[in-house]
């Protein structure tokens, strides 16, 4: 049987700009999605733009245009940055498409027609930034709790689902799956919650028109986040493809902002219990990311445009950045000095040096050419044995998203092969002894092209021109992990000798 893995990205709003945040998260799907490839899975990877909602019927009519003219202009933003980003999503899901709003009208039907959804009155507080609905005691000083705004009273007829009924059951999955959500601190707080009772949840609103309509009411529209979360099931061809939606569903995991845990770890799971479908597998909650210290936000002007970081240091280096500085699941704060010590520590002098070196003594030494080795010694089997063991602690990281953990294991290779040069000391070898010298020479850049392979999904052009300047013709992303997480001596490959660095110095004053 075929492996198959579905991760997704939140669907991401269209009332602004894509920031850092949107970014951070995107990528990490795309560096999961990346990994999985390289195992033989086949991958959906899902990401897509939220399009409904009070928030965005504001912001076309402050532009005095559609909602759906304000939708088709801004999507393009998101559309564009991916492509910069070097993103491989499989799908992309707008709900403004009417596959979606055939989705979600069919749910909203039949969990009504199971009893789940009724018709009442809403009476509370209702943050339009957020999207979200807020009791008088979850209110922090009369703000909305996550974004410290002030929320407006509302009393409107309303439909409701029946989320109280699904306390229980949550809490029965959260205890038989202890890593639905994650990282732990996410968990904690998601059991906390449920444990406190749920109430039943307002599904509809009347106060303005732009969302999908309420099947057979259309006074009223879908509450934006019962529309929002089915994305999931839609980008993967629900009522629309059997075949495609069976293979993939449940969902491996979610990548989302901390900000929508409650969202997609307490209603979106009792949503799919009320229709009868499996909720995914994991919910995976990332940090937010500050800048110098201080949290982003317009009116300081300290907002990050990845585009603009980008275009200063390179995609593949922002891409490592962001995942080598912080813990993914934890806060993580942004710095020029921080990027730029990466950049000239981690890449320049610890990989791109290992890598310069190696390629110029292969030249040199062997004429270009990687031989069969005749013999073993000095640190050779520590060489070989630790790599091995590296390659499968980065295999576990990466397997529970504990990306800076299996960055560090990438590291560790490169550290103990810096090692095994300054010990064997091959410049030395190529006068004395020129067996032993194919040997070391053997081992470096089979411990090289391995470590280019891991940093693939974090950084897929600049490990592909390692490979490269290995002598590696093949595309890393159609090589074959098992095959290649091995000391083999390579039968194809083209003239190795010095090259330019791979990863430039940055001045600090850059």
């Amino acid at each position: 049987m075929d492996k198959k893995y579905y991760i997704t990205t939140p669907i991401y709003y269209i009332n602004d700009v894509p920031h850092i945040g949107h970014a951070y998260t995107t990528i990490a799907g795309d560096i999961i999605a990346r990994y999985k490839r390289l195992q033989g899975y086949r991958v959906f990877f899902l990401t897509g733009t939220d399009e409904h909602g009070q928030k965005v019927e504001k912001a076309a009519a402050a532009s005095g245009i559609h909602p759906q003219e304000h939708a088709d202009l801004m999507v393009n933003r998101f559309v564009e940055l991916w492509q910069k980003l070097n993103i491989t999503n499989t799908g992309f899901i707008r709900t403004t498409e009417e596959r979606h709003r055939k989705v979600v009208q069919h749910i909203f039907q039949k969990v009504r027609e199971k009893g789940d959804i009724y018709l009442g009155e809403y009476e509370d507080w209702y943050c339009v930034p957020c999207e979200g609905y807020y009791t008088e005691l979850q209110l922090k000083d009369g703000l909305c709790p996550d974004c410290l705004r002030k929320p407006e009273k509302l009393k409107e007829e309303s439909y409701f689902f029946r989320m109280s009924k699904y306390t229980q059951p949550l809490l029965d999955l959260l205890e038989r799956h202890r890593d639905f959500v994650m990282p732990e601190v996410r968990y904690n707080e998601v059991a906390s919650f449920v444990k406190g009772g749920l109430r039943d949840l307002s599904v509809s609103r009347t106060s303005f028109n732009w969302g999908i309509k309420v099947p057979s009411d259309e006074r009223h529209v879908v509450y934006v986040w019962f529309d929002a979360l089915t994305n999931y099931l839609t980008g993967i061809g629900f009522l629309e493809n059997d075949e495609e939606f069976n293979n993939f569903w449940p969902c491996d995991v979610h990548l989302i902002g901390k900000d929508i845990l409650r969202f997609h770890a307490v209603y979106w799971p009792s949503f799919l219990m009320s229709y009868g479908l499996e909720p995914p597998k994991h919910v995976f909650a990332h940090g937010w990311w500050t800048r110098e210290g201080q949290k982003m936000s317009k009116s300081k002007g300290n907002v990050i445009d990845p585009h603009e970081v980008v275009d200063t240091y390179g995609v593949d280096e922002f891409r490592f950045f962001l995942f080598r500085e912080v813990p993914f699941g934890l806060d993580g704060d942004f710095s020029k000095q921080a990027v730029i010590h990466r950049i000239n520590g981690d890449l320049a002098n610890d990989f791109g040096n290992l890598t310069s070196r190696t390629v110029t003594m292969i030249g040199k030494f062997l004429r270009g050419k990687i031989a069969t080795p005749e013999k073993t010694g000095g640190m050779d089997d520590t060489v070989h044995e630790t790599t091995m063991k590296l390659i499968e602690e980065y295999r576990k990281e990466m397997d529970v998203l504990a990306f800076h953990k299996a960055l560090n294991n990438v590291f560790d290779i490169m550290a103990i092969l810096n090692k095994y040069i300054d010990t064997e000391a091959p410049w030395k070898l190529a006068k004395e002894n020129d067996v032993r010298v194919k040997t070391v020479m053997f081992n470096l850049w089979n411990g090289i092209r391995i470590a280019a392979m891991l940093l693939n999904p974090f950084m897929p052009t600049k490990s592909q021109e390692i490979w490269k300047a290995l002598g590696i013709g093949r595309q890393i992303e159609r090589a074959n992990w098992d095959e290649e997480m091995r000391f083999y001596t390579p039968s194809d490959t083209g003239q190795i000798d010095k090259i330019p660095p791979v990863f430039p110095r940055i001045e600090e004053n850059a």
